[in-house]
């Protein structure tokens, strides 16, 4: 998937050289969530209780209400609808995937249906492929709305323009920060306050790629720091806890922190003036 930098690349400069302003109405955010919701409990009926008949007629709904939100963003509106509908189960194995990826990386996961159901990490990886799908179809607005509300309600705040892998697993997940145009492979395993940012804020730099790659297989724990459109993390690298990287990693690479433990009544000691408030 890094492969494909050139493309990300020029697809993000064309899209913001041809950015013409168009009046288009913005959906109720109330409206947007619980279209989400509905999206996910249709495809995770598991999740709920629904009878049969129950079912079907909220899909009917759940289709209208979507082709409602399209037919005021886009002109192809009824198009998008059906394309969108159309690929629902190949979005959804995608997302079984991601969740299979979870149970067996969380130790403390003890059946698949718990990690659909409940789980924060998982809830917001369904909202960035909805919201991506969609933002690769040239909807505006909407995509950036599905994954705010992850956002809001996980912690997890990924850019719907972001290019991520399958399976991809994100463990505990408060505090995560994945940017526009990152690219993540497959089996990738991210844990709490995990930032994959941009060295500067530039709104010059909009077309350009200005987050990391990471590279299959590369675990990041928690609290880690990578930025940088030209920061590469390789394929089976383990990125410890705090780290700060602005630089590649070679594959197979572990990066960490050095801790060092001082006896507090060792002689000699002196109170460290950092830790004084």
């Amino acid at each position: 998937m890094y492969k494909n930098e050139d493309k990300v690349v020029n697809w993000m400069t064309n899209l913001y050289q041809n950015n013409v302003m168009q009046v288009i109405s913005v959906p109720n955010q109330r409206v947007v969530e619980k279209l989400i919701k509905s999206i996910f409990e249709q495809m995770f009926p598991a999740t709920h209780s629904f009878n049969e008949s129950e079912t079907e007629h909220t899909f009917t709904e759940l289709r209208e209400h979507f082709d409602l939100i399209m037919a005021s963003l886009i002109e192809k509106h009824e198009v998008i609808s059906r394309k969108f509908f159309n690929d629902l189960e190949r979005i959804k194995n995608i997302l079984l995937r991601d969740a299979n990826f979870i149970l067996e990386s969380d130790p403390a996961a003890q059946q698949l249906i718990e990690v659909i159901a409940i789980y924060p990490g998982f809830f917001a990886i369904f909202c960035y492929r909805i919201g991506n799908y969609l933002a690769n179809l040239g909807v505006p607005l909407f995509p950036r709305m599905i994954t705010e509300y992850a956002h809001r309600t996980t912690g997890i705040d990924i850019h719907p323009l972001a290019t991520i892998g399958s399976p991809f697993s994100i463990d505990h997940g408060t505090g995560i920060v994945i940017g526009e145009t990152s690219l993540i492979g497959d089996r990738v395993k991210l844990y709490q306050g995990v930032t994959l940012g941009a060295l500067s804020v530039d709104k010059s730099k909009a077309s350009k790629k200005r987050h990391p790659t990471i590279e299959d297989n590369a675990i990041l724990y928690a609290g880690c720091t990578i930025l940088g459109g030209e920061t590469v993390v390789g394929r089976n690298c383990i990125i410890g806890g705090n780290v700060w990287l602005t630089e590649s990693v070679a594959p197979f690479s572990v990066v960490y922190h050095k801790s060092e433990i001082v006896v507090r009544n060792q002689p000699g000691y002196n109170e460290p003036l950092n830790f004084v408030i």
